[in-house]
């Protein structure tokens, strides 16, 4: 049999015997031995688990992964090449990302600008105004005055006066007292609304120790040290106020620290540098005759202690800052506790040691009270002509004789104390706010650290050329300060003088040593959207010293990154217990070094994602929108994994992922015998989709291995592997064995994966709360549409915040038609504002499960999956837990204490309802549910309250408020209708509202009495008829508003509500198109919240679905019954009615008469009656029911006398069964006759076959050998069974949890009698309220000339001219009665803080998607970058290129439809190409090694075997403008070589070193070193250097997998003939992926 090899030329191997070609082909077809699709030969007999994907060249040759069959690759018929290719077209999510892509970059750059220029701007402008106003304390201070307007011949100088120091002296409190008040209603918030911990005494009292420390010399600095320094001293000063952070951050350097040596040496420089300050410019200022100049030292050391916190470790050397590390770490978790005290102390101290400096520097106090109000008000402030020296002019020597002094006195400036304090504030907060923003969105190297280092010299620079200005001329600032007012200026040439001999020169050590000791700024660690606490220490900023608050305080201990090599992925020595036989996981074999008693690994919090999705009834159009997701998240996965492993790159985003789908209602009966089931055509859509989706996503034709079918004992369960490696699995619900409906699906998944696959790991507890925290489960829907980017941001959230149980995304409705339209500006208008609002001010109250991710821990907590698995007694249980499930488990969430999150940059797209009749339906459910939910949280609001964090009463009173409107909705919209009406037509308020009840009260009737249909029909038509009715009541309202003015109630409403939705449109520019459809919102209005609101509560009896109904196959034994039923109660009626009065009751309708008359369905007469005989129809059922008994009894009989017959095997119901599916199967001889998908017939005896001849085809197990299995649409993969324990598992779950539900009539008339007084008293209840509060307000609007309240806004002048021609003036007030007044302002709220809580989200939003952003252009250029910097750049990026299957071999699908021109088309050449087309390449990592070690071009390839010819052509990313450029294939040949080194390395080592019964596993990849081996000796099929104590190991999981390989042949090789190629092709089997696991095992 010949088989096309990698390399295009055909192989031969040698023929099979008859037995071997038996086992083979049955192998093949059943999956009794397991060889297909790329599994390992000696794979014969062993589990679902144990079987070993490939990823080498070799497997595929023997083995192609994606099929069953070996011909489906071979050369196609000639008139049979023609071809379907893959669609182009984009779907709404990738429409959407391409877009969004570009906006976000330049919006990126943007930010990366605009906030470096606002931090900076900011800080240069805090410091400023900090030095302007110390500058004013300084005691008979005076500075040269303008004399512009006071005479230009003479000079004057202005005096500080004792009011302005007192207005400024209040200035710098109120400017260190604002943040301080931050923290204290920050602390206090989180103490009161959330959780917190109090701190030990010992704890409190260290903190406030340096705290006091930090307040008193900043009390000093401020008002003794920098009044009396000049303004450039000062500010070069504060860069000597890191001593104490310098000191502990050096003694807390740690053994583990890389270079520790030279660092600590870089230390003792910058700390001596520091030290400088204690004495240098003391000296300095001493001999100019400032005696406070003493004080510097103790000034700038205090102040250094406030930042202690950041730089002390647990992990010192020394016992002190040992204990110091731990009190901090204790602070992480009681700081809000402690500095809930601390914060009112700071404020009181500073305030104290304010008075008691400026006491003992000669300033009184008495003036700082007495003096407040005066001296920020308008004051006096003298100006004194300075008396020129003229030397011709002598006085007399008489004492007490001089030149008197002239004296002018000025009114200050007004209000310019509160102008500067405002702007200090501002500027601080600014640059503390921005500062912060550019930390989380990891933009922090350039627009944090860059402007915050560069604060100091700027300000200087600005203040010398201010000093320099006003020296020069005292007038050039004249109106736009104060004349009597300026900064303190050094005297004398400021560039020679002031560097020379006030050795100014010494700041530049002081800033270079700072920017040492916090170099931290400049390399952050922390993940995105990063918390406030884990940015900085201290909860909030100095305002006073605000660049060296932000560089000081951000933390330097950030969460590190998990290192590649803990990502190493080689097995060595793992124990037999390990985590992996259990939990599939790339990256469990971590941190080998570690000792043996460590509770957790690192690899533990690798974040592990479950993709749970619920199908049902979806067609094919909808399965392939989420199976396109599916399979760009395996893309997605598969390249961040093969960039660990070959590329050696960190990925902080990676996952392992896995899917799970479960289908309900998945079966249904068998076409052959009601007793066996088969698939129904639901799931054979799904099958047959697999592939066209895969097609789609990789844009060239592929072919899916045939899924694993697995009995189980919920029915059955198909296994795929993705192109990336990843598991799809799909369960396969039995409603006959497990119960269905959607929540019982999601108790499934959620008991299966977090109960059984996790909480029955042989692993520690402390792992598995590790694991918990870190595992996901992605809810999905069986129409979803999104990216993997959408995913990433969901983790982000869940990683931001650990107490954070679910997060949801934006889901975008799809599809065509009104309704469709109407919903797309309904979601807008819902994610916009109610659900924006409930993130920022509470949490989400229903995260939906059609796109949402929720964390394993938060549902494995109390009251929380187990409450899910209650099952409905009650009737409000079924509207509660049934009708919205998904709201109901975030609400058990919120109840546990958990929040809830919505992300507005995760998009995704679900089909939506497109029929009225479906739109109506579906809300049916979801309206009750949802008053049921939120009820049922606002009457626990207490316990909620105090358990949850992040629901605080005045959200509970929001909440309410919206409920409140909910239910009082449909009154409110028909007294909007009977004012409009009035307003529209001109009628009376009593005239229409008879009008507008009829209606209400006909379609409340309809609904409480008549059928569905009609309901909905009356629904339809009243629709559109209020539609109609709304385009008057617009024209309408528009004239009542032209009549009211704009100052109206109705207006300022009216106006906002619209404006709110445009600002949010604007503001969501993707979405901005949403808010046309609003004109049809407007028009449905009347229906939507009045006919649908009455409709959900007139049906709250009715509990099915509502939607995606079809119609069930029924057996024959069901039909026959429902038949003799409609008899039964034909006849009934026909007794009971009247025709039954008038012949007494008599008769049973088995008479027929021989005359029989009758005039249509009026009158019917009956002559001569007798008996009906039998119907021919009823025999004739009864006689086939017969011949089928007897022809089973006759099979039976058959195969017990001889069961070893030559004869056809009984094939009847194999026949029936496979020409319905449209096969060409015939039964020939003793086997049977298969036409391959390649069109070529093969003749093969199935082991199936043999073992039907020896057993009655009646007989089957359900876990052995359903009917279901032997499905051809389902492929013909091989089957696998259940482990003994997950069998057991799902026996014990179906007995105690999801056991069918029998039909029970009692219990049913008893639930259905229960759900209709649930529905009476809803609607009595509701009918009852808007009832009374229709009346209420329709009786004070028709008395509102004698009830009313005056509006004081739009108040109308009326002149009216008297017959005495006098002019009389009247004021005119719109009239409103009380209640309605309340109306508006309830509904204006609403408004107002969703509009709010929409403006802060959207910020929080943009700083989402800018955080996720990459942004090359602002990163090096790449020819200046490092190999290993280039590639960790663009590593997932560079994967996902070439582990494309599209281009492979130089052979693109789309060649042909990516010419637009005819004439360049090759059509016929594309076609016969396609004819003879292999492929040997089927997983995207052998895609990418195939080109990774390609990559330099070369004639030989790394296997030693000469290449194809055209492999020197071999494009690496397939059309030529999608070649890398230069550079980074330069760095991809350089990180390939090294990869290489590295396992040749691996190959040499010693027996000790690599003997997996050795203790020491280190790699030693510190001692790699490049030999003289070559590339082809390294990967050849014999070369390198095989060390038997590295390959006797139990490593199942290696990279360099020769020996592997070999060893397990050597094993197998006496049960299966092995089939050796030695002319192989491009790899050899030493770079041979042996990957034991298919979702993420590298």
């Amino acid at each position: 049999m010949g088989y096309v090899g990698a390399d295009g030329r055909r192989l031969r191997r040698k023929m099979d015997t008859p037995t071997e070609f038996e086992q083979r082909m049955g192998s093949e077809i059943y999956g009794k031995v397991g060889m297909g699709g790329g599994a390992r030969v000696h794979s014969m007999g062993r589990g679902m688990d144990e079987i070993e994907f490939s990823d080498d060249e070799q497997a595929l040759l023997q083995e192609p992964i994606y099929n069953g069959s070996q011909r489906s690759y071979m050369e196609q018929k000639g008139w049979d090449v023609f071809r379907v290719l893959p669609p182009e077209q984009d779907s709404s999510s990738e429409v959407s990302k391409k877009w969004l892509g570009i906006t976000v970059k330049i919006l990126k750059i943007l930010a990366y600008i605009f906030t470096f220029l606002v931090v900076l701007v900011c800080g240069v402008v805090t410091k400023g105004t900090t030095f302007f106003m110390t500058s004013q304390l300084s005691l008979g201070r005076q500075l040269d005055y303008c004399n512009h307007e006071l005479g230009r011949q003479n000079e004057y100088v202005a005096t500080i006066s004792t009011e302005e120091r007192v207005a400024w002296t209040w200035c710098l409190f109120f400017a260190f007292l604002v943040p301080e008040m931050g923290t204290l209603i920050r602390s206090g918030r989180i103490c009161i609304f959330k959780s917190h911990r109090r701190s030990s005494f010992s704890d409190f009292l260290v903190v406030w120790v340096f705290e006091s420390m930090y307040i008193v010399g900043l009390a000093l600095l401020i008002f003794v040290v920098l009044p009396e320094l000049d303004v450039v001293k000062g500010a070069m000063l504060t860069n000597c106020m890191a001593f104490i952070p310098g000191v502990f951050g050096m003694l807390s350097r740690h053994q583990k620290e890389s270079r520790r040596y030279l660092k600590v040496f870089i230390d003792i420089l910058a700390i001596i540098c520091q030290a400088t300050g204690f004495f240098v410019w003391p000296m300095v200022e001493t001999q100019k005759g400032n005696s406070t100049a003493w004080v510097i030292p103790i000034s700038i050391f205090l102040i250094s202690a406030g930042w202690w916190e950041n730089y002390v470790d647990r992990r010192s050397p020394l016992a002190p800052m040992r204990s110091l590390g731990k009190i901090k770490d204790r602070l992480k978790k009681t700081r809000y506790f402690v500095y809930s005290f601390i914060s009112m102390w700071k404020m009181a101290l500073f305030f104290s040691c304010m008075l008691l400096f400026l006491h003992l520097n000669g300033t009184p106090i008495g003036p700082l009270f007495s003096s407040f109000r005066d001296g920020f008000a308008i004051h006096k402030y003298n100006v004194t002509q300075v008396p020129k020296q003229n030397p011709n002019t002598f006085l007399p020597d008489i004492a007490g004789l001089e030149k008197l002094e002239e004296i002018i006195q000025l009114d200050s400036w007004k209000d310019v104390h509160i102008h500067v304090l405002v702007i200090q504030i501002f500027s601080a907060y600014l640059a503390y706010i921005f500062g912060k923003f550019a930390c989380k969105i990891c933009i922090q190297g350039f627009s944090f650290a860059f402007p915050v280092n560069l604060t100091i010299p700027v300000a200087i620079s600005l203040l010398m050329i201010a000093c320099g200005l006003h020296n020069d001329d005292s007038c050039y600032f004249k109106n736009s300060l104060p004349d009597y007012l300026y900064w303190q200026c050094p005297s004398g040439d400021l560039l020679d003088v002031f560097i020379s001999e006030e050795h100014a020169w010494i700041w530049l050590i002081w800033l270079l040593s700072q920017t040492w000791i916090t170099l931290h700024i400049w390399t952050p660690q922390c993940e995105r959207l990063a918390s406030t606490e884990k940015l900085f220490v201290t909860p909030m900023y100095c305002s006073l010293l605000i660049d060296q608050s932000l560089s000081l305080n951000r933390r330097r201990d950030d969460e590190g990154e998990v290192k590649t090599e803990e990502l190493e992925l080689d097995r060595v020595g793992m124990e037999d217990n390990d985590i992996s036989q259990y939990y599939e996981t790339i990256s469990i074999h971590t941190e080998s070094s570690q000792p043996a008693n460590t509770k957790t690994k690192t690899s533990d919090s690798i974040t592990r994602i479950y993709a749970c999705a619920t199908m049902w009834h979806e067609t094919k159009s909808e399965m392939m929108e989420m199976l396109k997701s599916l399979f760009r998240m395996d893309e997605d996965q598969s390249a961040r994994r093969v960039a660990q492993k070959y590329l050696k790159v960190v990925d902080p985003d990676y996952y392992e992922f896995e899917t799970h789908i479960y289908f309900d209602d998945a079966f249904e009966l068998s076409d052959v015998c009601d007793d066996w089931n088969q698939v129904n055509q639901f799931v054979r859509d799904f099958v047959a989709a697999v592939d066209i989706a895969g097609s789609y996503v990789h844009q060239t034709n592929i072919r899916l291995r045939p899924p694993k079918k697995v009995p189980t004992p919920y029915g059955g369960r198909l296994i795929y592997t993705l192109p990336g490696k990843t598991k799809m699995i799909v369960h396969l619900k039995d409603k006959s064995k497990i119960r269905h409906k959607k929540r019982w699906s999601q108790c499934m998944y959620m008991y299966y994966l977090l109960g059984h696959k996790l909480m029955e790991l042989p692993i520690s507890v402390d792992r598995k709360e590790i694991l918990a925290e870190n595992t996901y489960l992605l809810t999905l829907d069986g129409d979803i549409d999104f990216q993997p980017d959408a995913v990433t941001l969901l983790v982000d959230l869940m990683k931001k915040n650990k107490m954070l149980g679910a997060a949801c995304g934006r889901i975008h409705p799809v599809g065509s038609g009104p309704m469709v339209w109407y919903q797309l500006f309904e979601y807008a208008i819902g994610h916009w504002l109610q659900k924006a609002t409930e993130h920022m001010i509470g949490c989400v109250m229903c995260s939906p499960g059609c796109f949402s991710l929720f964390r394993a821990k938060a549902l494995m907590d109390d009251n929380v999956m187990r409450k899910y698995t209650t099952m409905s007694e009650e009737p409000r249980h079924y509207v509660q837990y049934d009708q919205g499930e998904d709201r109901w488990l975030c609400t058990l969430l919120l109840q546990r204490g958990y929040r809830v999150e919505y992300s507005a940059a995760s998009d995704a797209y679900t089909h939506c309802p497109e029929g009225f009749n479906e739109f109506f339906n579906q809300r049916r459910r979801w309206v009750p549910s949802t008053i049921a939910n939120i009820f049922d949280l606002l009457l626990d609001y207490k316990a909620t309250v105090k358990i949850n964090d992040n629901i605080s009463l005045p959200y509970i009173w929001y909440q309410s408020m919206l409920m409140m409107g909910t239910i009082i909705g449909p009154g409110t919209i028909f007294l909007m209708l009977v004012g409009a009406f009035v307003a529209a037509f001109k009628i009376g308020n009593w005239t229409s509202f008879q009008y507008n009840l009829i209606p209400i009260v006909v379609y409340t009737a309809t609904c409480l009495l008549l059928k569905s249909k009609w309901q909905l029909l009356l629904s339809q038509l009243l629709s559109t008829f209020y539609a109609l009715i709304m385009m008057a009541v617009i024209v309408g309202t528009a004239l009542q508003l032209g009549e009211d003015g704009i100052g109206s109630p109705s207006a300022i409403f009216l106006i906002a509500m619209i404006g709110s939705f445009f600002i949010a449109a604007c503001l969501h520019p993707q979405e901005f198109w949403c808010i046309v459809p609003g004109l049809i919102y407007l028009l449905c209005i009347p229906s939507m919240y009045l006919l649908l609101i009455i409709y959900s509560i007139t049906n709250l009896n009715v509990v099915s679905w509502g939607t995606r109904e079809v119609a069930v196959k029924k057996t024959k034994k069901e039909l026959e019954e429902e038949r003799k039923n409609a008899m039964e109660d034909a006849k009934k009626k026909k007794k009971d009615g009247i025709w039954g009065l008038i012949q007494g009751g008599e008769g049973d309708g088995d008479d027929e008469g021989g005359i029989d008359v009758s005039l249509g369905n009026i009158f019917r007469v009956m002559l001569f009656t007798h008996k009906k005989e039998s119907q021919d129809k009823e025999q004739l059922i009864r006689i086939a029911d017969s011949l089928d008994s007897l022809t089973k009894r006759l099979d039976h009989i058959e195969n017990i006398i001889d069961p070893h017959s030559s004869a056809p095997p009984k094939q009847r119901r194999k026949s029936s069964r496979l020409s319905t599916r449209g096969h060409d199967t015939t039964v020939s001889g003793g086997g049977m006759a298969m036409v391959s998908e390649g069109g070529e017939s093969i003749d093969m005896d199935t082991e199936e076959d043999a073992s039907h001849t020896t057993e009655p085809l009646e007989e089957r197990d359900d876990l052995i050998n359903p009917f279901w299995i032997e499905d051809r649409d389902l492929g013909r993969g091989e089957v696998d069974y259940l482990s003994g324990a997950e069998i057991q598992f799902w026996k014990d779950l179906i007995e105690k949890y999801l056991h069918p539900i029998d039909a029970d009539k009692t219990k049913q008339a008893a639930l259905t009698k229960g759900l209709a007084e649930l529905r009476n008293n809803v609607v009595f209840a509701s009918g009852m309220m808007n009832a009374i509060f229709v009346l209420i307000v329709f009786l004070l609007t028709l008395n509102k000339d004698k009830i009313y309240l005056d509006w004081p806004f739009g108040v109308r002048q009326n002149a009216t001219l008297t017959k005495t021609g006098e002019i009389r003036i009247t004021a005119e007030y719109l009239h409103l009665e009380p209640i309605g007044i309340v109306l508006v302002f309830f509904f204006f709220a609403i408004v107002v803080i969703q509009f709010v809580a929409m403006l802060f989200h959207r910020f929080g939003t943009i700083s989402h998607i800018l955080a996720s952003t990459d942004l090359n252009c602002c990163k090096a250029k790449e020819d200046v970058l490092t190999d290993e910097a280039l590639i960790e750049k663009n590593a997932v990026e560079i994967v996902k290129q070439m582990q494309r299957l599209k281009g492979l071999d130089d052979e693109y699908d789309s060649d042909s439809a990516a010419s637009n021109r005819l004439q360049t088309r090759r059509t016929i050449h594309n076609l016969d190409k396609a004819r003879t087309k292999k492929r040997a390449i089927g997983t995207l990592d052998v895609a990418f090694k195939k080109r990774f070690f390609a990559l330099s071009g070369e004639e030989e390839a790394p296997g030693g075997g000469q290449t194809h010819k055209h492999s020197s052509q071999t494009p690496i990313l397939g059309p030529r403008h999608h070649h890398m450029p230069r550079e980074t294939i330069k760095a991809l040949e350089h990180a390939r070589d090294n990869l290489i080194s590295e396992r040749k390395q691996s190959k040499m080592q010693t027996l000790g070193a690599s003997n997996p019964h050795n203790n020491n596993n280190s790699k030693h990849r510190s001692n790699t070193r490049i030999t003289g081996e070559t590339v082809d000796k390294v990967f050849a099929a014999n070369g390198g250097l095989d060390n038997g104590g590295f390959d006797g190991g139990p490593s199942s999981n290696t990279d360099d997998e020769a020996s592997s390989t070999a060893r397990n042949s050597t094993r197998n090789s006496a049960r299966i003939p092995a089939y050796r190629i030695q002319d192989r092709g491009v790899l050899s089997s030493s770079d041979q992926g042996n990957t034991s696991s298919a979702t993420s095992k590298m």
